[in-house]
């Protein structure tokens, strides 16, 4: 799957188990240049290519906008594979969990800012949206060594009705198609907002509950060694009492 060989990668090399995924063995022997990680670059790579061709002619060409479509579509395709590859065939690497959200937040970021600037979308929802998605990453830091925020099925949901809405404003749509855009991403921006106080909802429960555990396991710290000190001294005393039991014999 990497094209690099075990042993030249410092593994074992042992063959995968069948079905293509690879053994526990293997996570750690994860290439760079797996087809992840191919995928992210693919991503990151055509996010100022999908700028260009927005934004060409004006911004206001129907096939330079039908072309930006097809490069936001082929960045949101590859974004729902990368992760389910990485994680199906253990190709995870910290590149990819860096790069990932990185790549994910930048297509989308740079749709809303150029739709923003062309005057096809109120500079307000992009604000929303680009604020909802900086706010929960930085959250996510804030509480990560009290546990990590899981996805919802709200915030899937929330994705994918951006992606949607997005695509749609990017191609220059008129009439009742135009319409059902603009209901299309009210439902996206009901569903950032949503989420997003969700996820801060679920970040302060779970710094709370970290907080806790790490007061109780300072709490219970000095008593342990005051525990063991009180269980030798019961064994030296219990030695002392055996001792004095066979010099009576």
């Amino acid at each position: 799957m990497t094209g690099v060989p075990a042993s030249a990668a410092g593994g074992s090399g042992a063959t995968p188990v069948r079905g293509g995924k690879l053994g526990a063995a293997a996570v750690n022997q994860a290439s760079l240049w797996n087809i992840a990680n191919l995928l992210t670059m693919a991503r990151l790579v055509l996010v100022p290519g999908f700028v260009v061709l927005l934004l060409h002619n004006g911004g206001y060409d129907p096939a330079w906008r039908s072309f930006a479509w097809a490069a936001f579509a082929i960045a949101m395709i590859t974004d729902l594979f990368d992760g389910h590859l990485a994680r199906t065939y253990n190709l995870v690497t910290d590149f990819g969990k860096i790069a990932d959200p990185i790549a994910d937040k930048a297509i989308m970021g740079a749709a809303l800012i150029c739709l923003s600037y062309l005057g096809d979308l109120p500079w307000w929802v992009t604000g929303v949206i680009l604020f909802r998605e900086l706010g929960i990453t930085l959250m996510r830091f804030w509480v990560i060594r009290h546990g990590v925020i899981p996805a919802s099925r709200g915030g899937k949901m929330k994705t994918l009705a951006q992606g949607t809405a997005v695509g749609m404003y990017v191609l220059a749509l008129t009439g009742p198609l135009a319409t059902l855009r603009f209901w299309v991403m009210a439902v996206a921006v009901v569903l950032t907002v949503v989420t997003g106080l969700d996820y801060v909802r679920q970040a302060v429960v779970l710094r709370r509950q970290g907080l806790a555990a790490e007061r109780a396991a300072a709490e219970e710290a000095p008593e342990a060694p005051q525990a063991a000190s009180e269980e030798t001294g019961a064994v030296a005393e219990a030695a002392g009492a055996r001792g004095s039991a066979e010099a009576e014999r």
